[in-house]
């Protein structure tokens, strides 16, 4: 897990516990000019790709890489190629843009010529680097896996969807094990576009507060590894999606399909909503989104049941917020503590769910975390704790 928090888990584990949000004064050149906080991974601009993976070179790609190096991952996906061979572990991830950045700068340079000519990116440069599969390629050639591999891009939903693809896939018998993840980083298209929608927020993002006032973008990446033959302190035990195609960008008012996804995902996990412990938000901090996700998680889960979302935090990391949500609801388990709403100081009286404010010690056993898109794409995971 890398994102505005810190560079790998313990990083994130320690900004979470001493309550340091990643958040920032936008300063991404050249969109710096939009009044708004993000959450930007300084280190990307320090990354340099190999040699041998430089048709591969973008921010996207190296903000990946940033991430696989983390945490042991790439010695823990060595060992499962042994146990079941390279080419039966799949490769699923999710992002909503992918490596744009790399277009919008050669466009940029184009434009800045006195004839407004200039190199664009080849077929094989945007295959590789802006492409949506692009990232999903590098990872899977990064690692030295051969098996299955598909890149799911449905906006905010993408990364927490890859869970339930490749639960399909291991169970159709496509493939032994996977690796899931999402990645997404900062661009202009995407700074521009919520700020041409009107939903940034001019300070740090505030979920759950009366007095959100939109979202804070941020970029991460984040992945896991899915192996039902290795030991695992955390299960995936339930999956499930929905599409209510309510509205192109605003969620059915009643959050109609959010609810669908949550109960979908009790169902395959064999579990009723007493079962869960607490839920981790979706919770962007726009007013709608946010007013939407309390009535359906207050109606699958009355209002006892923690909530908090980790927005505050990171930001919104689109593709990659699936991802986020899922890691640091792990996080909890391992450590049992629940994170706290950043940012929030006067949770919206018309909610009804149980907000978190203060981070706490609490034991965990299962949580569900949420992670919906743009169109009605819903997704929600339920993850158990093996103790």
């Amino acid at each position: 897990m890398t994102n505005a928090c810190g560079v790998g888990t313990r990083a994130v584990q320690r900004a979470l516990q001493s309550g340091t949000s990643g958040l920032r004064r936008n300063d991404f050149a050249p969109a710096a000019s939009l009044a708004t906080w993000i959450g930007r991974v300084d280190a990307v601009d320090a990354a340099r790709m190999p040699d041998a993976f430089a048709a591969y070179d973008c921010r996207n790609n190296l903000l990946a890489q940033l991430a696989l190096e983390q945490d042991g991952f790439v010695a823990a996906v060595h060992a499962a190629a042994l146990r079941h061979g390279a080419e039966r572990i799949g490769v699923f991830l999710g992002t909503t843009t992918s490596g744009i950045l790399s277009t919008e700068l050669a466009y940029r340079a184009r434009a800045h010529t006195e004839a407004g000519v200039g190199e664009l990116l080849s077929p094989e440069h945007y295959r590789r680097r802006h492409s949506l599969f692009a990232t999903t390629e590098f990872v899977r050639a990064y690692l030295g896996l051969h098996g299955p591999a598909a890149t799911v891009s449905t906006a905010c939903s993408s990364s927490a969807k890859v869970f339930a693809v490749a639960a399909r896939s291991i169970a159709a018998g496509d493939c032994d094990a996977a690796v899931v993840g999402g990645v997404d980083s900062l661009a202009m298209s995407t700074l521009f576009g919520f700020h041409s929608l009107e939903l940034l927020s001019r300070e740090p993002c505030r979920p759950c507060a009366v007095d959100r006032d939109g979202i804070s973008i941020g970029e991460a990446a984040g992945f896991a590894l899915l192996d039902p033959r290795a030991e695992a302190l955390v299960f995936l035990k339930g999956a499930g999606e929905s599409s209510d195609a309510f509205h192109m960008s605003s969620p059915h008012p009643d959050g109609a399909g959010a609810a669908a996804a949550m109960r979908a995902a009790l169902a395959d996990a064999g579990l009723g909503g007493g079962d869960i412990d607490y839920v981790s938000l979706h919770g962007t901090a726009s007013r709608p989104n946010d007013a939407a996700e309390d009535r359906a998680v207050a109606g699958v889960f009355g209002a006892v049941t923690p909530v908090s979302s980790i927005k505050g935090w990171i930001g919104h990391t689109l593709g990659a917020a699936g991802i986020m949500g899922a890691l640091s609801s792990e996080l909890a388990l391992r450590l049992k503590w629940l994170p706290a709403t950043l940012n929030c100081v006067n949770v919206d009286p018309a909610f009804a769910c149980t907000v978190v404010l203060q981070s706490r010690p609490m034991p965990l056993r299962r949580v569900l975390c949420n992670a919906f898109g743009f169109g009605g794409t819903n997704c929600s995971l339920v993850l158990e704790s093996a103790a």
